[in-house]
């Protein structure tokens, strides 16, 4: 079973855009076959400025063998405290590289946003998160990956 992601963006701000609405299969690298492995979708609550890795490529128990040629997608959004609770000014950092380096930062999950993004399975290139505030944060996650 084939595992897709869809799109879509309506927006005013620009005269004539008709908007945008995109479907993508997510498949193996450089081929149409289907990813087929998943970590799971899982939460995680965090309430310190503390960075710490969400997805951890070394980690045998997701990915046996990793390497540069794979086609790994992954999904993170920020649903706020967990309780219903959105606060748009807050956001936590994602970034990739080992925590106890300095990360590349990618971008800022402000309250309610999502993002899909592509990643390689390298050892050492983490996916990290770091909150701006100590007040409590959900991420909601899942990889989609192939062995």
């Amino acid at each position: 079973m084939a595992t897709t992601a869809t799109i879509s963006i309506n927006s005013d701000i620009a005269p004539g855009f008709g908007g945008i609405s995109k479907t993508m299969t997510l498949t193996k690298a450089g081929t149409t076959n289907d990813i087929e492995e998943t970590t799971g979708f899982s939460r995680r609550r965090l309430a310190a400025t503390t960075l710490v890795d969400l997805i951890i490529m070394a980690d045998a128990s997701l990915i046996q063998e990793t390497d540069d040629n794979k086609a790994h997608k992954i999904y993170i959004k920020n649903i706020g405290d967990g309780k219903g609770n959105i606060d748009k000014s807050t956001y936590v950092q994602v970034g990739i590289g080992d925590k106890a380096g300095t990360p590349q930062i990618i971008g800022r999950l402000y309250g309610g946003d999502w993002m899909l993004f592509p990643v390689s399975g390298v050892d050492g290139e983490d996916v990290t998160v770091a909150p701006e505030t100590d007040n409590p944060v959900v991420l909601e996650y899942v990889m989609f990956y192939e062995v």
